[in-house]
């Protein structure tokens, strides 16, 4: 059970430091004019993505689940996610942020993960979810909230393609 708490807690201080990244990356972008469309979802997504690991976490202080092998593949799982995704943000660079922006003139980024899948942030942030799930035992709150945000997830990238395109 200790193990799972120091996860989450850990989790949850990944979250603060990406919102820095991304709050400085927004002000650089707000610099340079690039534009925020209204995005429905991100709200929803705000909300979502943090209370998906704090429900994972409950339900794994419930259970008062321990250390099994789920355990440890959720963690091979999310730490490989994490690298991909901190890959896609190394390639994006100051144009990585939680919400949508768009830099007009600016090419699409074609390098790093980028060269092999068109959202490898998303995907990244689905198998977070999935290897969370895995390690807190949250049998139940794990494929549910791993499903409600990879429907928020597919909303958003629509709505990401078609305001890059626009």
């Amino acid at each position: 059970m200790k193990a799972q708490m120091f996860v989450l807690a850990a989790s949850i201080g990944l979250m603060a430091a990406e919102w820095r990244v991304s709050m400085r990356h927004d002000a650089r972008l707000t610099e340079l004019g690039a534009t925020e469309p209204r995005e429905p979802q991100y709200s929803l997504m705000a909300i979502a993505y943090p209370l998906s690991f704090i429900l994972m976490g409950v339900e794994a202080w419930w259970r008062q689940a321990g250390i099994s092998g789920a355990f440890v593949s959720g963690a091979l799982l999310f730490v490989a996610a994490k690298a991909l995704k901190y890959w896609a943000i190394q390639s994006l660079g100051e144009r990585w942020t939680f919400r949508v922006r768009v830099l007009k003139g600016a090419p699409l980024v074609t390098s790093g993960p980028y060269q092999y899948i068109a959202h490898p942030n998303y995907l990244a942030v689905a198998g977070e979810l999935a290897g969370m799930a895995l390690m807190m035992g949250a049998f139940v709150a794990g494929p549910v909230m791993t499903a409600v945000f990879c429907v928020l997830m597919w909303r958003r990238i629509r709505f990401e393609e078609r305001a890059l395109a626009g």
